[in-house]
Formats: structure tokens, sequence, C-alpha cells
């Protein structure tokens, strides 16, 4: 499952016991550097939340006590996906998280998947390192755009990308992204670029892989 081969397991995941005190907590995390790790309760199987420094030290700072359990200041209980849960249900979990918790099948904590994971699956699936050329292309979104720009690019060459944007907005044309394969030259990509011209498809950026900067 693509969830599972993302996520980092639990065996590498530093968590904080549900019954630690907010002061053992903030060690743990000044420690390892992290704004924020899962709470786990005491068998290491239920995820509980999590534990975030900023909320410690403001509670610290405005004279709280820090003998308290994490509990008390546990953040994002119900944040969590499954190791089967849909990749779209995992884009909008994560939105304003640093990570998102994964439970397994019996709803055991399996560990967590980040965006740094995230963002490295999409530069894969977007063939950044593999390709030659990304176009943009414009068109009204209209039945069978997706169709009519693959014949043409397809007619000299093969496709490795592709991504679509601004599905959702109204009167306002979409944009297709496609990665070329790896091969192509110029003189290639400005037939297809006149090609799709002709049909009314607007090229709006040609990104050259070749001499894409570091």
């Amino acid at each position: 499952m693509l969830i599972k081969s993302l996520a980092i397991p639990k065996k590498n995941v530093v968590t904080v016991n549900e019954k630690a005190t907010l002061e053992e907590a903030i060690g743990i995390l000044e420690d390892v550097g992290y704004r924020c790790v899962p709470v786990l309760d005491d068998s290491g199987k239920i995820f509980r939340g999590n534990i975030y420094k900023m909320h410690i030290y403001r509670h610290k700072a405005n004279g709280g006590d820090m003998t308290l359990p994490v509990t008390h200041l546990l953040k994002n209980a119900t944040k969590y996906i499954h190791i089967d849960s849909s990749f779209f249900k995992v884009f909008f979990m994560i939105k304003d998280l640093p990570y998102i918790s994964v439970l397994d099948k019996n709803n055991h904590f399996y560990g967590i998947l980040t965006h740094s994971s995230l963002l490295d699956m999409l530069q894969q699936s977007w063939s950044i390192d593999s390709g030659s050329y990304v176009l943009t292309i414009a068109s009204k979104g209209t039945k069978g755009d997706l169709t009519n720009i693959s014949k043409i690019i397809n007619r000299h060459c093969s496709i490795i990308s592709v991504i679509t944007l601004d599905n959702k907005r109204e009167n306002m044309l979409r944009r297709t992204i496609m990665t070329l394969e790896p091969g192509v030259e110029k003189e290639t990509v400005d037939l297809i670029s006149n090609q799709l011209d002709k049909k009314g498809f607007q090229i709006v950026e040609i990104e050259d892989l070749h001499n894409a900067e570091d």
C-alpha cells in the first residue's frame, strides 16, 4: 500500500508516554529538535494526540504547572489516517500539520507520514528526475481536451507524467502539466507547441529539465 510504504514506522518515531509530565516532554522535544511528537498510551499502541513545544512553553510562560501530564496540552487527537486510507484523505488531513499519525487495521499506532515524504512522492510522480521537458498547457476544460492534447504530443514523443490544475475554478482556463520522456529535443517541443496552438491549446510555460537548477 502506498501510505504504508511512505510512512515512518513506530520503531523509528520519537514518541512520548501519556503519563510523562510537561517538563519531561519538553526535555524530549528539545533533545530531538522537533516542534511536536506523538503521544501514546502505556501500551505504546494507542495514539492519544500530539504534544507541541510551543504550547508547553506558552503554558510555562504563563506560570503553568510543569508537573502536569502531557495530556493536559494534547492536540490533534482526531487527526490521523489509516494505512488503507485514500490518498485524497491524506492531503486533506495533513494540510495544517507537520505530519499525520498513521494507524493500522486494529487502530494501533503504526507510525507517521510527513510532509517531506509526500513532497518526495509528488516529485517522483512528476518525473522531474527522468523527464526532458515539462509543458504547462492551457485549455478551456471542455470534454475531450486531455485526449486531444495527448494525441498531438504522442505523435512526437511519450508522456511520462500528467497533472491537472484549476479543476474547481469556474470560467477559467484549465492547466495541464505534462512531463515528456527523456531525450526530447527543443525542436520537437517547438513543433508540439505549434500544433497545440493550431488546435486552440496554449503552452503557458516550458521548463527544460536538462538545464533545471539544483
